[in-house]
């Protein structure tokens, strides 16, 4: 690297820092005069200095000397999925049976970077976000550890549990018993802006990250000007959303963020809901104009790379120049799907991966519609994860559907 970048570099830390080039000098023991030389590209760091700057910063020293920016962090909710398989749905007040249990890592942060890293070992991965000082924490730490994630920057706190899941599944439909813990102290606090050294960052979920959804008086939300600070890093940025009851909640705390998204990866019922339409007809067919429009509501409220949305029949894409791709699904008989719990993470891993490797829109749908269907063969949210070869191996094997567009 060349003085004048490495200056530039230097004077940028040091301002996200709040540091006066006095106050940097006396923590480095030089003087004011060097570090003035540095920043203007006058001068270098003695290498010796460089472990000292980048301890002082709170970035690496490859950082300081290549500004090098690789893989992808995901950051957002960390839970612990506890997974029934029951044998119908009681009556309020009545019984039914458990048939089997199991524990599984959830929400976006796990499911989203295991899916990754099984794709491809070789795109560094990593995560953020908060997980209680318990054997659940312990459990997602494990699992993510295992999978070669970094897992440095998650926070555990003993202020809360780790977030936990029940989620009770007859093969037919889920039902979630949900509890926040550790997730509601997730803030913007926890992120170190000078340690992400990633092209991108995705983070989920909108509408489940209480510090995050909470309003800012010059932002509208607390997640938009979180965006902001890291698009103002160079860093791409990716958000996804979860489904609520509550139908204010999608364009309070989804349309401020927007102008600050550069891939905004969300299901139809999410996209719509936020612009205020219905995804489906009274006669329960997909309706693709309602869909359309919202994509491009979203291009219009500032989203600035891709609007990408995701149901059971298909994948659209709309990208900030107004060309639209869609492409089916893969028809997965009904007797081999164990479940769709992570889809919906396997589908954003799926688009995350080829958007790091500049794949066409087309493309790119195929493989996360593809990645999304390898997660209906496993009852967890990740247990379906596949190779790339693998997740590949499915287009020769399942037909897509048609979609007829009106």
């Amino acid at each position: 690297m060349d003085a004048k970048s490495l200056g530039k570099i230097i004077y940028t830390l040091r301002k996200k820092n709040g540091l006066t080039q006095i106050k940097l000098a006396e923590l480095l023991s030089v003087s004011d005069k060097a570090i003035s030389k540095w920043e203007s590209g006058a001068g270098f760091p003695d290498i010796t200095l460089l472990p000292k700057l980048a301890e002082v910063f709170g970035t690496s020293v490859d950082y300081l000397l290549f500004n090098d920016r690789r893989g992808i962090t995901i950051a957002g909710n960390f839970i612990v999925d506890n997974l029934c398989t029951i044998d119908g749905y009681p009556e309020r007040g009545r019984l039914c049976n458990v048939i089997a249990t199991d524990k599984a890592v959830g929400g976006c942060a796990p499911n989203t970077s295991i899916d990754l890293a099984t794709i491809d070992k070789n795109v560094p991965v990593s995560v953020i976000g908060r997980v209680g000082d318990d054997e659940d924490g312990r459990f997602i730490v494990s699992s993510l550890s295992v999978k070669g994630i970094d897992t440095s920057a998650i926070k555990i706190t003993n202020e809360a549990k780790t977030a936990y899941s029940s989620v009770m599944n007859d093969g037919k439909e889920r039902t979630f018993f949900s509890y926040s813990g550790a997730n509601a102290l997730f803030s913007p606090d926890d992120v170190n802006l000078n340690l992400l050294t990633c092209t991108i960052l995705h983070i989920g979920y909108i509408n489940l990250l209480e510090k995050f959804d909470a309003p800012d008086e010059n932002y509208g939300t607390v997640m938009a000007r979180f965006l902001k600070s890291v698009r103002d890093c160079g860093v791409k940025t990716s958000i996804d959303t979860v489904s609520s009851e509550d139908k204010s909640v999608y364009a309070k705390n989804i349309i401020p963020v927007l102008k600050y998204v550069d891939y905004f990866i969300v299901n139809e019922i999410e996209c719509c809901a936020t612009f205020g339409k219905n995804p489906y007809r009274a006669d329960g067919s997909l309706d693709v104009d309602a869909i359309k429009y919202c994509m491009n509501q979203a291009i219009k409220c500032g989203v600035n790379e891709k609007v990408i949305v995701h149901c059971k029949e298909c994948g659209f894409c709309l990208d900030k120049s107004g060309n639209f791709t869609t492409v089916g699904s893969l028809i997965i008989p009904q007797e081999l799907i164990k479940s769709n719990v992570g889809a919906g993470d396997a589908f954003c891993a799926g688009c995350l991966y080829s958007i790091y490797n500049g794949e066409s829109d087309e493309d790119m749908l195929k493989f996360a519609s593809a990645s999304a269907a390898c997660n209906l063969f496993s009852i967890g949210s990740v247990g379906g994860a596949q190779s790339k070869k693998e997740i590949l191996k499915l287009e020769e094997k399942f037909t897509r559907r048609t979609i007829r567009m009106e």
